[in-house]
C-alpha cells in the first residue's frame, strides 16, 4: 500500500489542480498545501531528510523516533492544524466540489469521512486493497480483524470504491452492499532501478540464488521455502546448493519461523536474511536472482512478482486468482503446499536457467503489465 499511496501522491502532485494532503499525526491531523505535498514527496525519495522529533512529539512514546521526527515535520510543514474533534471545522474551509481520495487503509473511519461531508459537494472515494482480514482471521494480529470490518463499514458511505483487481471486487462485493459502486484499476507496475552498489558489501554472492520479497509474517508461507532447502541441503553438496535471499521485516504471529531462522544463522550458509534493503539493492538482487519466489497463500495483488519480471526474473507463484490476473503467462504457478514441486523447479532453474548481465537479454515474453500511467487515466477521469 505504501508504493501505491507514493504513486498518487506524485499523480496528483504532477496534475494541475488544487490539491490538499490530510495525514493523522499524534496530536490530531495537518492539511498540507500543494507545497507541504511537495515537501513531503520530497522527503519520502529521500531527496530531503526528515527532520528530528521536536517539541511534543518527542513524548509520544508509542512512536519510533523515525516516527517522531517525521510527525512533527508534517506538523511544521502543515497549512492548519487541529486537534481530533476540530477535524470538520478545519475541512470545511476546503472548496467546494473537493473529491477525498483515501487511498490505503488509513484515515478510514467515520470521523475523517464524516468530516469530510461536511465541505460543500464533497465526493468522497476510497481504495480497498483486499479483504485478506475477513478470508483468513488467523494470519491477523489481535483485533485487526474487527477493525477491519468497521473499517468496511465506513466504506459503505463512499461514493465510489476502487480496488485492484477483478478479483478482489469480487471479494469486496460479498461484504459490501449492492448500493455502492465498486470499480477495479490496476495497479501500475514500475521497473526499479539496480544501484548494486547499495548491495551490503558483507554479501558475497558467489553461488545462484533465489528472492524472496515481503514481510515475513505466516500469510507469505516462508515456511514452504524453508522446507524446500532442507530438502536440497540434504541432496546436493554444499558447493552445489542454491542461496535463498529473505528480503524483508520479520511481521507478526510467525514464532515458529523467526526461530527456524535463528538457528539458521548459526548453522546455515544457504538461506540469508535480509531486512532494511534499499530499493536499489533490491532491484539489484532481483536482477541477479534465478527466479523471485512467491509461495503465498494469499494476496490482493503482488506487486513483487510483476516488479521482479520487469527485471527479466521469472515470478514463481502460488496459483492463486488474483496472480493469474495480475500475471498471465508471465509467472509459473504451483501448489503453495506442494514442497516437492517447488523443490523440483527450482532444481531445474539451477541447471537450465542462464542469468545474463545485459537487461534486454532476459526479457520474459508475455503481457504487457499496466503501467501507472494507465492506471491514472482510469482513476483521474472517473473521481
Amino acid at each position: 500500500m505504501d508504493r501505491v499511496e507514493a504513486a498518487y501522491l506524485s499523480a496528483l502532485l504532477d496534475d494541475d489542480v488544487p490539491l490538499f494532503g490530510l495525514a493523522r499525526v499524534a496530536l490530531g491531523y495537518v492539511l498540507l498545501d500543494r507545497a507541504g505535498l511537495v515537501a513531503l514527496r520530497a522527503r519520502l525519495t529521500a531527496r530531503a531528510p526528515w527532520g528530528p522529533a521536536r517539541g511534543a512529539f518527542r513524548l509520544a512514546r508509542r512512536l519510533s523516533a523515525a516516527q517522531q521526527g517525521a510527525q512533527a515535520d508534517l506538523w511544521q510543514q502543515a497549512l492548519q492544524r487541529c486537534g481530533r474533534w476540530r477535524l470538520r471545522a478545519m475541512l470545511r474551509r476546503l472548496p467546494a466540489g473537493t473529491a477525498y481520495l483515501n487511498t490505503g487503509h488509513s484515515n478510514l473511519s467515520g470521523r475523517v469521512i464524516n468530516a469530510v461531508r461536511g465541505i460543500t459537494g464533497a465526493r468522497v472515494c476510497v481504495f480497498l486493497h483486499d479483504t485478506i482480514p475477513l478470508a483468513y482471521p488467523e494470519f491477523q494480529r489481535a483485533g485487526s480483524v474487527a477493525r477491519f470490518r468497521a473499517m468496511l463499514q465506513v466504506a459503505q458511505g463512499a461514493d465510489l470504491i476502487l480496488c485492484n483487481s477483478e478479483v478482489t471486487r469480487r471479494d469486496l462485493r460479498q461484504h459490501m452492499g449492492a448500493a455502492v459502486e465498486i470499480v477495479s484499476v490496476p495497479l501500475g507496475v514500475e521497473r526499479m532501478v539496480p544501484v548494486a552498489a547499495e548491495i551490503p558489501e558483507w554479501l558475497a554472492l558467489t553461488r545462484p540464488y533465489f528472492i524472496v520479497t515481503g514481510t515475513i509474517e505466516p500469510r507469505k508461507n516462508h515456511a514452504l521455502l524453508l522446507d524446500v532447502w532442507a530438502a536440497l541441503e540434504a541432496e546436493l553438496p554444499d558447493d552445489q546448493m542454491p542461496v535463498l535471499l529473505i528480503c524483508g521485516a520479520r511481521g507478526w504471529r510467525n514464532e515458529a519461523l523467526f526461530a527456524r531462522l535463528d538457528q539458521l544463522k548459526d548453522r546455515s550458509a544457504h538461506v540469508v536474511e535480509l531486512p532494511g534493503l534499499s530499493d536499489g539493492a533490491l532491484a539489484a538482487l532481483t536482477r541477479g536472482a534465478r527466479a523471485s519466489l512467491f509461495p503465498s497463500l494469499a494476496e490482493g495483488y503482488g506487486l513483487p512478482p510483476a516488479e521482479a519480471a520487469l527485471l527479466g526474473t521469472r515470478p514463481i507463484c502460488s496459483d492463486l486468482p488474483v496472480l493469474r490476473e495480475v500475471l498471465g503467462e508471465i509467472a509459473v504457478y504451483l501448489n503453495p503446499g506442494d514442497t516437492y514441486a517447488w523443490k523440483q523447479l527450482i532444481n531445474d532453474l539451477l541447471t537450465n536457467c542462464v542469468v545474463s548481465d545485459e537487461p534486454e537479454d532476459n526479457a520474459i515474453p508475455g503481457r504487457r503489465l499496466p503501467a501507472w500511467d494507465d492506471h491514472f487515466k482510469i482513476v483521474l477521469t472517473i473521481t
